[in-house]
């Protein structure tokens, strides 16, 4: 997308805002703020919410309360979002399933990701690993794909649910290695891992916000990780560009949106905070502790990101084939 037309389609949302709303908001907040979860509770999304709503609370001066809303491939929480009144009191977590995947997965949204929010600001990034549980015949990277090849249709693979990050990093893996991994879908990233600990399913990608903990302390063995160099936290554990992959950055990102039409005020007000919140201590620990990477910036250099991310996963979701409806 040209810089013209995001523009356009910026101007176009904040058009939506109408005056009585800009009124009404000039003291903004002055209740309690909902922010919507699109996923179960004990997910990562789930943590980095809290943990930053925790510091927003602060400087917003109003509690913020976490709705759970799982379901759908996150479609009930967006959705939800996107008919809501444009006043700045319910916001949501968005990763790439809203931003980036579902426009292509699903032949028909109820929203549209480009048009339905205000897009207030990125949060961050963490990258996906391969796991496989640690009484995994193959030992490392090379040997998993061996032993997948020899099994065609008989590993099976755990997500937080169809449409994840890490249900397409699969897809993608798959892809670009000529494997074939049967998918099974759980409710969120909690039990995903758990079955894969508990050696019900073999394998899954797992992103660090959920699982690093886990990963360090051997109940899982990882085998390769999906950044762009190694990370800091796993520094044993070649990226997937190293083992062969091609073109496999696979991470989650996340940010923060809200209905289409918020006065600028309000979204000022709320980027303002959020970048604030990423200064803190407390949320600096958090994104160490499950390697996060932090991106401050402003709306418009939030939707310029989501939409990149819409037009790479559009090549990965045509080639692989998933559809969702």
């Amino acid at each position: 997308m040209d810089r013209r037309t995001l523009l356009a389609t910026l101007a176009s949302s904040a058009a939506l805002a109408a005056a009585p709303f800009a009124r009404a908001q000039s003291n903004y907040p002055d209740q309690l703020v909902k922010w919507i979860v699109p996923y179960p509770a004990g997910g990562g999304t789930d943590v980095i919410a809290r943990t930053l709503a925790e510091s927003m609370r602060v400087t917003l001066g109003q509690p913020i309360v976490i709705d759970n809303r799982p379901g759908a491939a996150t479609n009930i929480g967006a959705d939800l979002v996107a008919k809501s009144r444009p006043d700045g009191y319910t916001i949501m977590s968005a990763d790439n399933a809203v931003l980036a995947f579902n426009e292509h997965l699903f032949g028909r949204l109820p929203f549209n990701p480009q048009k339905d929010f205000t897009y207030i600001g990125a949060i961050g990034k963490f990258p996906l690993a391969l796991v496989v549980h640690p009484d995994f015949p193959a030992k490392d990277f090379k040997a998993f794909v061996a032993y997948v090849k020899a099994n065609p249709g008989k590993v099976n693979y755990a997500s937080p649910g169809n449409g994840s990050p890490h249900h397409l990093a699969m897809e993608m893996f798959k892809n670009r290695t000529g494997t074939f991994i049967t998918h099974i879908p759980y409710r969120g990233a909690a039990p995903a891992m758990s079955d894969v600990m508990g050696g019900q399913v073999p394998c899954m990608f797992l992103d660090l916000a959920s699982g690093l903990q886990i990963m360090q302390s051997g109940k899982v063995r990882v085998l390769a990780i999906g950044s762009a160099t190694r990370s800091k936290l796993l520094p044993n554990v070649p990226t997937l560009t190293e083992v062969g992959v091609r073109d496999s950055e696979v991470f989650a990102f996340q940010g923060l949106l809200g209905p289409a039409g918020l006065p600028a005020n309000v979204v000022a007000k709320l980027n303002g905070d959020l970048n604030k919140s990423f200064g803190t201590a407390a949320v600096q620990k958090r994104f160490a502790d499950i390697g996060m990477d932090a991106i401050p910036g402003t709306p418009e250099q939030f939707f310029e990101m989501a939409r990149a991310e819409a037009e790479r996963w559009g090549l990965v979701i045509k080639a692989t084939g998933v559809k969702l409806d």
